[in-house]
């Protein structure tokens, strides 16, 4: 079936990082599946995560159909976007259904791409991870594909406010090895393992970030763990209970 947005958009993006001046550094891409069905999992530090995600997708001639959250859908501008483009609609009060669709995505020989800590990481560390996405890839029989990105958050995130100018940011992203999601194990025991994998590739990828922070009002962006002033874990944890 044709992509009458899909491709469109895909090319309206990459003339955006031209103009921006991005430094994209993708690795691990051959590890996409170039025909069947797969779950995409990645981490998840900004709302334009799932641009990259798709990017990386890119050169093995696949298209990614991402679960994101219903609102989007509803939105003026980026709803037709969405569903033109075939992404899945997730109602999280009524998850059953973005579940079914998913399901008969990847059956259909589709890549979904699922962001398992469900919202944006404050910290730009890794969350806890549901174990939908192994769910659904033992359900259909396909593998899942754990990567990693960094560095998206500099362009815009939760509580930061955009940074669209022409600032040569760079974007590193890695892909790692399928996991077999087999049914004979626990869907619980996947996800550790995909999450386990998907925090070795995140540390690969801030490994391999060519650039530190500026000086004292750059480091924002960085962990705290990593010398940055991002919130931890527990003072996120601290905040969203109050």
């Amino acid at each position: 079936m044709a992509e009458l947005v899909y491709r469109p958009v895909v090319g309206f993006a990459r003339t955006l990082f031209k103009v921006w001046d991005l430094k994209i550094d993708c690795q691990g891409s051959e590890n996409i599946p170039r025909s069947g069905g797969a779950v995409l999992v990645s981490n998840h530090i900004s709302y334009l995560d799932f641009v990259f995600n798709g990017l990386a997708a890119l050169p093995q001639k696949r298209l990614v159909r991402f679960m994101a959250k219903e609102s989007v859908f509803r939105h003026r501008i980026s709803g037709p976007l969405m569903r033109g483009m075939k992404h899945i609609p997730v109602d999280r009060k009524q998850g059953e259904a973005a579940y079914a669709h998913a399901l008969d995505s990847l059956r259909s020989g589709e890549i979904v791409g699922v962001f398992p800590e469900a919202t944006i990481s404050p910290s730009f560390t890794l969350k806890s991870f549901k174990s939908g996405a192994a769910r659904l890839a033992q359900e259909a029989g396909v593998p899942l594909v754990p990567m990693a990105v960094w560095g998206t958050q500099r362009l815009w995130t939760k509580g930061h406010p955009r940074n669209f100018k022409r600032s040569h940011i760079p974007i590193t992203i890695r892909v790692g090895e399928a996991i077999e999601a087999s049914r004979d194990k626990y869907a619980g025991a996947i996800t550790r393992q995909l999450r386990e994998r998907v925090q070795e590739l995140l540390e690969a990828a801030q490994r391999a970030y060519p650039v530190r922070p500026k000086g004292p009002d750059d480091t924002w962006w960085m962990p705290a763990h990593l010398g940055g002033t991002a919130p931890t874990p527990e003072q996120v944890k601290a905040a969203e209970a109050l």
